[in-house]
């Protein structure tokens, strides 16, 4: 008993000394000094970055002098997984713990994205290679992407109509897939059981709806005309007129947006609503909610026709003598707009 007594000391002093030895290895490691602790550094963390990753950046532009104790300063805090993504501003780079600190409980900078209505598949690309950097034939190759239609659940041979028109904020490190989840997620919360009920009164799709939608997109500048030029679908669609819709050729020719020609009517393609009937193969652009609550919704009305005037509306007429009057008016106010030298 007197041995095990006299024991004991000598191992509560060891356990002293391998605790003190241990804080010790905690604070060198959480506060090992970096070297260049005044300076203001960005750092950008991606979708899917390994901490191997961030400590390697993070060296490279000499933030910290040891990748290997940062790595275990975040492991210490137990943070492996709680550094976002996004571009973070470093402003205080004395230590590992002051670096952390900034990443875990930091605000990463935003970056303002609007998307427009009527936009296509190929101007959002554009505009993302814009704002975020991002190629644009990433963009188109994931928007085919059948992985990519799948996991949204999207009917459709691409996502064009199912990127919604709003104005997002996004990371800096988002990837192009992070983005297109986003903006397509989005589209899918406009679908309430209410909207899906009518179109099932309509006889009609999802797809076929966004499809509908997107042309009246390309038509209509004022919303108070949606639901006429809706309308005036509609009747067509239920008549088994063709739809001879402009905003369907825009999309097949090469270099539009421009004024069409009698041979853009003619060429052979299933978007080609001029030789074709019923609606194309699927959406042309990205329609609005306004577009979407129009197609879902049109009004109730005789039209078969409409032309437009000059101002941002349109002349709509019942039948097709009235029709070519309404064009014989925009063809006079072109000229005289053209000697005027305004087109």
């Amino acid at each position: 008993m007197a041995a095990n007594f006299q024991n004991k000391p000598v191992f509560l002093f060891g356990g002293i000394i391998a605790m003190s030895i241990t804080i010790a290895l905690v604070v060198l490691v959480l506060f090992w000094p970096q070297p260049n602790p005044s300076y203001v550094s960005k750092v950008s963390v991606i979708t899917g970055s390994t901490l191997g990753e961030i400590s390697k950046q993070l060296y490279e532009k000499k933030i910290i002098s040891n990748e290997q104790m940062f790595r275990w300063a975040v492991q210490v805090m137990g943070k492996e997984k709680e550094i976002p993504v996004g571009t973070f501003q470093l402003v205080d780079t004395q230590s590992n713990y002051d670096i952390i600190k900034q990443l875990v409980y930091g605000s990463p900078e935003l970056i303002k994205v609007r998307l427009l209505e009527g936009w296509s598949v190929k101007q959002i690309a554009a505009h993302l290679n814009d704002v975020m950097g991002f190629e644009p034939n990433e963009i188109l190759d994931i928007s085919k992407d059948s992985r990519f239609l799948k996991k949204h659940n999207i009917k459709a041979s691409t996502i064009e109509g199912y990127l919604f028109p709003d104005t997002y904020l996004f990371f800096n490190g988002d990837t192009p897939t992070s983005v297109l989840d986003n903006v397509v997620s989005e589209y899918k919360t406009f679908w309430k059981d209410a909207f899906r009920n009518r179109a099932r009164e309509l006889n009609m799709t999802e797809h076929e709806v966004v499809t509908l939608a997107s042309i009246i997109e390309g038509e209509a500048i004022y919303d108070k005309e949606r639901p006429t030029i809706s309308g005036v679908y509609h009747n067509r669609l239920n008549r088994g007129m063709r739809l001879q819709a402009d905003p369907t050729i825009q999309y097949i020719i090469e270099d539009g947006p421009r004024r069409l020609l009698n041979r853009d009517l003619k060429i052979d393609s299933p978007y080609n609503t001029y030789k074709y009937e019923g609606l194309p193969p699927g959406p042309i652009n990205s329609p609005g909610e306004q577009s979407l609550i129009a197609a879902l919704y049109p009004e109730e009305n005789e039209y078969l026709f409409f032309v437009a005037r000059g101002d941002g509306y349109h002349t709509f007429t019942t039948n097709e003598k009235d029709h070519n009057n309404a064009k014989k008016q925009l063809q006079k106010l072109r000229r005289e707009l053209r000697k005027k030298k305004v087109l």
